[in-house]
């Protein structure tokens, strides 16, 4: 087996999480793509077939697809798939300038690339001419995403488990800072709680590139550090001055003060370390996304984890290591937090607060920027998930365009009122009531003709059924950003045939439908039908 590589002395580098994982849900359809190869000796030719596969069901899409007209208008269809032919062409035409150690040059290297974060997780452990296997997390994450409704919460739980182990040094890795960050920013939110001066803010936002140069495992230190710069500078200083302070601590050369970008280490590195951390659900923003704190209904999963993973490990292999991720600590995967059995009005509350902070037109834009696959540049926005996110605007939009509304979502919710994971199943995932209606708003990012038929129209039409014998005058309106046709056929179907209005809209035809009308009874009107 392979066991970590000697040689060039390892040397400080900032923390650094792939952002061609930013979603978690992407990890696991990119684990999901390994299945049928478990067990399998890793080969070239093994490697050809999962990137072909990736390829194939456009999980991976190189650039050239985009060069390619013909090309184009297949990855945007939702029914057409890429023919064996144009994946050797695409793959011909798209040579992967690209090393990695253990991995030859090329496509071989892009997919170490690809699978390296999930593997540093412990999820997946692979070599060339070694057997690929996929750890019990591994296992328990696909399982979370085969199910007829993703199970979002199992996904939250294993990434947890992971990020309470995870090492910045570990083997996979060659970086002499040694600390476990997610413990490490545990600790060091522990110690500001604990100092009566702080008022319990969390962390800044901006210290945060502290956390990624951070070179040891030492807490107080760290929590000393941001004392310091609070009582020179407060909350006001440039990204150059926090940029000083990390090449310092990285003890950076001439020539990796080139390589280690101000942008990286105080805007993308921060955005995708509060992406990881948020992963674990434990984890909540202040301030609208300028401080992140504990999730105070989750202390006692937060006080169990500083008890029992505090200490950085020495791992003599890589094997020795993804035994040690990949095993499932059922103690913490089994709490349950302390959150109030009814959270509605607290979800309200953040809302109203939103609706009122955001302009009609900067949500609109929001929502076609979610619907389109478009960053975000709002910075707590871009921090959420692309479905939660969508949810969580849908709702902020109905706030803000119909007075008299009561508009209940059923996102999960960090004890700030933000939103964590998308509405579970057997559920709306947003219930509208004015004194006459009462709408059922289910929205997706899925474009797919099965998942929009099978995962949404068919369970909506279930759940329609059920409210309208408690409140006749129910509908129920399904937005994804692009509509396929037989979703529509089959709502008009049901209208047909059980009397039940399920309309569908597309997110900028709602967006646009939302401005024309001033009671929800109207999206019903099918003349106005987007």
């Amino acid at each position: 087996m392979h066991s970590q590589k000697t040689g060039r002395k390892p040397e400080r580098k900032p923390l650094s999480f792939s952002t061609t994982m930013r979603n978690p849900n992407r990890i696991v359809s990119f684990l999901n793509c390994l299945l049928p190869y478990e067990g399998k000796m890793l080969t070239h030719d093994v490697i050809m077939q999962i990137i072909r596969n990736a390829i194939r069901t456009k999980l991976y899409t190189p650039n050239y697809v985009k060069r390619v007209p013909e090309l184009v208008r297949i990855y945007k269809s939702e029914e057409e798939t890429y023919s064996e032919e144009q994946i050797d062409g695409i793959i011909a035409n798209s040579p992967q300038n690209h090393k990695e150690a253990g991995f030859d040059y090329g496509w071989d290297s892009r997919f170490d690339t690809i699978f390296k974060l999930p593997m540093e997780f412990g999820f997946v452990r692979y070599a060339m001419k070694e057997p690929i296997r996929i750890s019990v997390t591994g296992h328990m994450l696909i399982d979370a995403l085969q199910k007829e409704e993703t199970d979002e919460e199992m996904i939250q739980m294993v990434f947890l488990n992971s990020m309470m182990k995870y090492q910045s040094n570990n083997p996979y890795r060659k970086n002499a800072n040694v600390n476990i960050p997610f413990i490490l920013l545990l600790q060091v939110l522990k110690l500001l709680k604990e100092d009566a001066e702080e008022n319990g803010a969390g962390v800044f936002r901006q210290e945060l590139s502290l956390f990624i140069c951070w070179r040891d495992h030492d807490a107080a230190a760290l929590y000393r550090k941001i004392k310091e710069i609070r009582k020179e500078k407060g909350f006001s200083y440039s990204d150059e001055y926090m940029y000083e302070i990390c090449l310092e601590l990285l003890g950076a050369t001439d020539e990796q003060r080139n390589r280690f970008k101000l942008s990286q280490i105080c805007g993308e590195a921060i955005d995708e370390y509060i992406r990881k951390m948020r992963t674990t659900g434990v984890i909540s923003l202040r301030g609208n996304g300028r401080f992140i704190d504990y999730n105070m209904w989750e202390i006692e999963k937060i006080d169990y984890i500083l008890q029992q993973y505090a200490e950085c490990k020495t791992f003599a292999s890589q094997d020795e290591y993804f035994a040690y991720m990949g095993k499932v600590d059922t103690t913490v995967i089994h709490m349950t937090g302390t959150a109030p059995a009814d959270t509605t009005e607290l979800r309200k509350a953040v809302l109203r607060k939103f609706a009122d902070m955001y302009s009609k037109e900067s949500v609109r834009r929001e929502l076609h920027k979610v619907g389109n696959k478009q960053a975000s540049t709002d910075d707590m926005l871009k921090l959420l998930p692309g479905p939660v996110r969508l949810e969580f605007l849908t709702s902020i939009a109905m706030v803000q365009h119909f007075e008299n509304l009561d508009v209940t979502p059923n996102y999960t919710i960090d004890d700030e009122g933000l939103p964590t994971n998308t509405a579970s199943g057997g559920m709306a995932d947003i219930v509208c009531r004015d004194g006459e209606y009462q709408g059922l708003l289910e929205v997706t990012l899925m474009r797919g003709r099965q998942d929009q038929v099978n995962n949404e129209i068919v369970p909506i039409r279930r759940h329609l059924r059920d409210e309208k014998q408690n409140f006749e005058k129910t509908f129920s309106v399904f937005i994804a950003p692009v509509v396929h046709e037989d979703a529509k056929e089959m709502a008009e179907w049901y209208k047909h045939k059980d009397n039940l209005d399920i309309v569908t809209y597309t997110i900028d035809g709602f967006t646009e439908k939302i401005q024309e009308i001033v009671e929800i009874g109207e999206l019903v009107n099918k003349e106005l039908h987007c």
